[in-house]
C-alpha cells in the first residue's frame, strides 16, 4: 500500500537533498501539490485561491483548456530538437509583430538569461562596459542584476553593493546605480560617465510605477549621449497590455526582454531588438570580434513556443487586457476599503495588472521609500491571508483572467479577516 505523503513530510525529504529546503523561488513550507484554473492546492489539501500564478506567467490560470490542447498537440511531434522549429520561429513572428522595439529575437530558457544577453548586447553593440541601474530593479541573477538589487544598507550613489557571495570586484566597477524616478540623477551619471554602454530598467519597477514623464526622459536622455535604454519586460510584457509596456507607456527602448507569458507557464524566454543591434548574434554579418555567442538546450523550445503562441492568441481577443484591468481594479478597491474601515494607513502600489500595499502614509516613489512602516504588519496580513486561502507573494498581487465571481468574494472576505488581524497587531503593539 502506497503511503500518503503530507506537506510536513515533503518538507523533511526536501531539507534532506535542497539546500534550505526548497527550490529558492519560494517560502519553503508550501508544497504546491495542483493547480487548476484559479486555484492550488498544497500536500496536505488545502485549497488556495492563486495570486502568484507562477511568479506571473500563468495569466490565463493553470491547465486552460487551449493551451493545454495546443501543448498535446505539439508533443507528440517532438519535446525538443536543438535546432530550428516551426512553432519557435511562429513565437518569434507573433513576438515581433506585437512589440514596437523588436525586429528580430532570440530565445533563451529564463528571464534572468535574458537580462543576461541583453547587457552583453549593449556592451558588444557599444562597445562601452558600464551598466547603469537603478536600486531595487530586478533583472534576474546574473552578477550585473545582482548589483544593488535589495541592499541592506544605504550607500552613496552611484556606488554598487553586491546581494550575493561569489561576485567579484570587477563586476563591481562596471555597475552605476541610480535611485528609481530620479531623471535629474541620471542625466548626472550619463554626463559624467561616457563610458555607459546602457541603461537597464523596469518600466513598472517590481511594483513602483514610473513618475509621469521618467521613461521618455530615460529616452531622450539615452539619445543625448549615445547609450541604449533597456527594458526588462519580462513582468510587464504582454501583462500591463499586449505591447506590454512600451505600449501602455507609449515609450520604446532599444533593447527589450521578455518572459513569463510567452511561454504559456513552460520555460521560455526572449530578448530583443533592431535588425542592427541583433546582428551580433550573427557572426557572419559582424565578424568572429563583435560576435556574441548565444546558444541553450531548450532555447525556443516547441512545446513552450506553442503553449506561449496559444496564450498569445487568446490575448489578442478582444476585452482580454479590459477585463483584467476590471478585475485588478476590483481587488485594489477590496483591500483599500478593508484597511479604510480598520483605519489603518497604507498605499496600494503598482498597475491593476500587478500591485500590492505598503502599510505607510507617504507614497513610495523608490526603493529606499518603497517600505513598510511596520514590516510585522506586512507579515500579519499575509499570513492571515494565506490562512483564508489566499496565495500570494509578501510583495505581490497578480490577478488573472481564470477569476470568478467565486474567488472575488472569497478574497473579499480574507482582506476583511486580514484587515482585522493588522488591526488587532496593531493594538497590542501599543
Amino acid at each position: 500500500m502506497n503511503r500518503i505523503h503530507t506537506q510536513a513530510d515533503w518538507i523533511d525529504r526536501a531539507r534532506e537533498v535542497l539546500p534550505a529546503a526548497g527550490f529558492g523561488n519560494f517560502d519553503a513550507s508550501m508544497v504546491i501539490a495542483r493547480g487548476a484554473g484559479s486555484r492550488v492546492w498544497d500536500e496536505d489539501g488545502n485549497e488556495y485561491v492563486d495570486y502568484l500564478i507562477g511568479s506571473g506567467p500563468m495569466l490565463l490560470g493553470h491547465g486552460h483548456p487551449e493551451v493545454m490542447e495546443a501543448v498535446f498537440e505539439q508533443l507528440p511531434k517532438g519535446m525538443t530538437f536543438f535546432a530550428n522549429n516551426a512553432k519557435g520561429i511562429e513565437l518569434a513572428e507573433a513576438i515581433v509583430d506585437a512589440v514596437p522595439c523588436c525586429a528580430q529575437v532570440r530565445f533563451v530558457t529564463a528571464g534572468g538569461e535574458a537580462d543576461m544577453y541583453a547587457i552583453r548586447l549593449a556592451r558588444a553593440y557599444t562597445g562601452k562596459p558600464k551598466i547603469l541601474k537603478f536600486e531595487g530593479g530586478y533583472h534576474g541573477m546574473s552578477a550585473e542584476a545582482q548589483m544593488s538589487l535589495a541592499p541592506s544598507k544605504q550607500v552613496n550613489f552611484p556606488m554598487a553593493v553586491p546581494d550575493s557571495a561569489g561576485i567579484p570586484q570587477g563586476v563591481v566597477d562596471e555597475m552605476l546605480i541610480a535611485p528609481f524616478n530620479d531623471l535629474e540623477a541620471v542625466a548626472l551619471l550619463l554626463a559624467e560617465h561616457d563610458d555607459i554602454a546602457a541603461i537597464i530598467a523596469e518600466p513598472l519597477q517590481r511594483i513602483i510605477p514610473a513618475q509621469p514623464g521618467f521613461l521618455q526622459g530615460l529616452r531622450n536622455l539615452c539619445d543625448k549621449h549615445g547609450v541604449l535604454l533597456i527594458f526588462d519586460e519580462i513582468v510587464t510584457g504582454f501583462r500591463l497590455a499586449y505591447g506590454g509596456a512600451q505600449e501602455r507607456y507609449g515609450v520604446v527602448p532599444d533593447i527589450c526582454t521578455l518572459g513569463k507569458i510567452i511561454g504559456g507557464g513552460f520555460p521560455l524566454a526572449a530578448l530583443g531588438a533592431s535588425a542592427e543591434i541583433m546582428a551580433h548574434f550573427d557572426k557572419a554579418v559582424v565578424g568572429a570580434d563583435k560576435w556574441l555567442m548565444q546558444l541553450g538546450t531548450l532555447s525556443g523550445n516547441p512545446v513552450a513556443a506553442a503553449a506561449g503562441l496559444k496564450t498569445m492568441e487568446f490575448l489578442r481577443r478582444p476585452g482580454q487586457y479590459a477585463r483584467l484591468r476590471e478585475l485588478g481594479q476590483i481587488l485594489m478597491d477590496m483591500q483599500s476599503a478593508a484597511l479604510t474601515e480598520q483605519a489603518i494607513d497604507h498605499r496600494i502600489c503598482g498597475d491593476p495588472t500587478l500591485f500590492d500595499i505598503y502599510f505607510t502614509d507617504a507614497e513610495p516613489f523608490d526603493y529606499r521609500t518603497a517600505k513598510h512602516r511596520d514590516a510585522k504588519i506586512n507579515e500579519v496580513w499575509n499570513t492571515t491571508l494565506r490562512a483564508n486561502g489566499v496565495f500570494k507573494s509578501p510583495g505581490k498581487l497578480y490577478p488573472s483572467l481564470a477569476l470568478s465571481p467565486l474567488d472575488l468574494e472569497l478574497t473579499r472576505s480574507a482582506f476583511q479577516h486580514a484587515a482585522s488581524a493588522v488591526s488587532e497587531h496593531r493594538m497590542r503593539a501599543v
